[in-house]
């Protein structure tokens, strides 16, 4: 069963302007795809636990924050930043 994902409007202007900066386009274009589609599988993978329902997931070159709401299979991105 697949979970909804949804880039709230400020994260998504964050992705962007992270792409337009980025020394490798494509390796921020793969990283956001590679998150979008884990958290469609399972959010729980791949990630680490923080307060409350929310987790953190890493994916060369981006790291993103995000709330899970298992009643809803529903995942709200709420951060995303580049990682070294």
């Amino acid at each position: 069963m697949k979970w909804t994902v949804i880039w709230i409007p400020d994260v998504e202007k964050e992705l962007a302007a992270l792409w337009i900066n980025a020394p490798n386009r494509v390796a921020v274009t793969q990283a956001a795809d590679a998150v979008d589609a884990q958290l469609r599988r399972d959010p729980f993978a791949n990630s680490e636990s923080r307060a409350g329902q929310a987790r953190v997931m890493i994916e060369f070159p981006l790291a993103v924050a995000y709330d899970v709401s298992d009643d809803d299979r529903l995942i709200i991105v709420w951060a995303v930043w580049r990682v070294s």
